[in-house]
């Protein structure tokens, strides 16, 4: 369905259950690189993918929030002024989880009604919670007359319900990407200072491929945050030798190699890949920037060795997909995105090349695995917004 005509039968929903009201959205996205470095306080390189979440709202006079999912037609209820005790381990915690998160941060709510309705895949790593924490976000804010929310603040929200509410231990790349992003562009996040630089995506002939693998395979959860509380003990050993690092963001490639033999395995191993995607990253923002595609696919492909073997969060899933599209002409690499376990993988390649990759890997699936993976190409996509009414 398109973007126009979603926009018409949510309006037409939400008329017909509670009245007129405002259409609101929010992308998802996919991290190019930058795998497991923003909660070591480092970079990160993502765009906004054309797959959205939607919510079309109306203020309320108290402080009842009403929401209804389109998608799993179910509702949820809480009250502004009164925090929930319990999680319901639902969609309902982000939403729930965001307005409590806004409360704290100086932001006045009112009571809303939202009919949120999504095409992001679920469980895929293209971020549909942080697309429907900051479309509501947004939505909150405007609908209580603010007329432009601090975006920093709606992703440190965004960011909160998922650590408080939700639990698990995630950065705040997502959150950012989510409500900074701009067509056409990527975005380098140092994930410490919040500072944010678009990079044009200079692409010309090639495109980005995300194949969805469909699966998620349960220790996702468990292992990220496993692999967050590894990251603070080699913290904590590299400090011996170098007392002033906070993060291992503070670490140079140059610096760890000197001293990596004082690490146990496999600590050692997951320093080593975060030290070094952060310098793939910034290598990456720039080769962007002046169009060198190939500098580009290298540094995609050493990123996902890295990840399958020393952060260790690849599966047979993501390796085959690489593995079929790096082995097709016309790719420049690939990679698996977002936090590992199952989700997607993308692809730099020449659009002449699309069809043939994508027959490629689906080949290697039905030989191995009882799934079929689904893709789709994505153009850098702009972030938050509120859609103005039909004329």
């Amino acid at each position: 369905m398109s973007e126009p005509a979603r926009l018409h039968y949510l309006r037409r929903e939400f008329a017909g259950r509670f009245g007129p009201g405002r259409a609101f959205s929010a992308p998802g996205r996919v991290n190019l690189i930058g795998e497991h470095t923003d909660y070591n306080e480092g970079f990160v390189l993502p765009m906004a993918i054309d797959r959205r979440t939607f919510v079309v709202g109306a203020a309320r006079r108290d402080s009842i929030v009403n929401v209804y999912s389109a998608n799993t037609s179910s509702q949820c209820s809480f009250d502004l002024e009164r925090p929930s005790r319990g999680l319901r381990k639902s969609w309902a915690d982000y939403v729930e989880g965001t307005a409590q998160a806004m409360l704290k941060r100086g932001f006045s709510l009112s009571g809303a009604e939202l009919l949120v309705s999504s095409d992001i895949p679920l469980g895929a790593g293209l971020s549909s919670s942080a697309a429907l924490e900051i479309s509501v976000a947004y939505a909150l804010a405007r609908l209580a007359g603010v007329s432009d929310p601090d975006r920093v603040q709606l992703a440190l929200s965004g960011q909160a319900a998922e650590t408080e509410y939700v639990g698990a231990r995630v950065g705040i790349m997502d959150q950012l990407i989510v409500a900074f992003a701009e067509p056409g562009a990527a975005l380098l996040i140092d994930c410490r200072s919040l500072r944010r630089e678009l990079v044009p995506l200079e692409l010309r002939t090639a495109s980005v491929l995300i194949c969805d693998t469909r699966v998620k395979h349960q220790l996702a959860s468990s292992a990220y945050n496993e692999r967050r509380s590894q990251c603070e003990e080699g913290v904590r050993a590299l400090r011996t030798a170098l007392p002033d690092i906070r993060t291992l963001r503070d670490v140079g490639v140059e610096q760890f190699e000197s001293i990596a033999e004082k690490l146990p395995d496999p600590i050692r191993r997951r320093c080593r890949h975060v030290v070094r995607e952060n310098a793939r990253t910034l290598r990456a923002s720039e080769a962007l920037g002046r169009g060198d595609l190939s500098a580009v696919g290298a540094l995609f492909s050493e990123s996902h060795e890295s990840l399958r073997d020393d952060y260790e969060v690849s599966c047979a899933e993501l390796d085959t997909a690489v593995d079929a599209a790096r082995a097709e002409s016309g790719v420049y690499g690939a990679r698996m995105t977002g936090g590992g376990f199952g989700g997607c993988t993308i692809t730099l390649l020449e659009e002449s090349a699309i069809d043939r990759v994508r027959d490629a890997i689906s080949a290697r699936f039905r030989d191995r695995f009882p799934v079929e993976p689904e893709f789709f190409v994505s153009k850098a996509c702009g972030g938050v917004e509120e859609h103005e009414a039909p004329g």
